[in-house]
């Protein structure tokens, strides 16, 4: 669902390529893409902008206003215990089975 802050975006997208990728991305290497796609052309540097606008909206999506984290590239990954790739904590039922071990 695109929201307020996604349509401002896009209107700066429109206007000033790198200024919506540095929006999105801070400081990166997409910045410095962006800013040689738009000199390079500015249609490129539209198309670019774009896709980082769409790969953000995407994100928010999947995670949640805000509950994202850039990771280059175009890649989101979520926030919380359930992004972060944690083992699940360990159940008390039963005895681990250490396989190959001498315990």
């Amino acid at each position: 669902m695109v929201r307020g802050s996604d349509i401002i975006l896009i209107l700066v997208a429109i206007i000033f390529p790198p200024l919506a990728a540095a929006m999105i991305t801070g400081c990166s290497c997409d910045l410095l893409i962006n800013t040689c796609l738009t000199l390079l052309g500015y249609l490129p540097g539209h198309l670019h902008a774009f896709w980082l606008i769409y790969k953000k909206i995407k994100a928010e999506e999947s995670f949640g206003p805000g509950g994202y984290t850039y990771l280059g590239n175009g890649n989101f990954v979520g926030n919380g215990p359930a992004y972060t790739g944690a083992p699940p904590p360990p159940s008390h039922g039963h005895q681990q089975q250490y396989y190959g071990s001498t315990q």
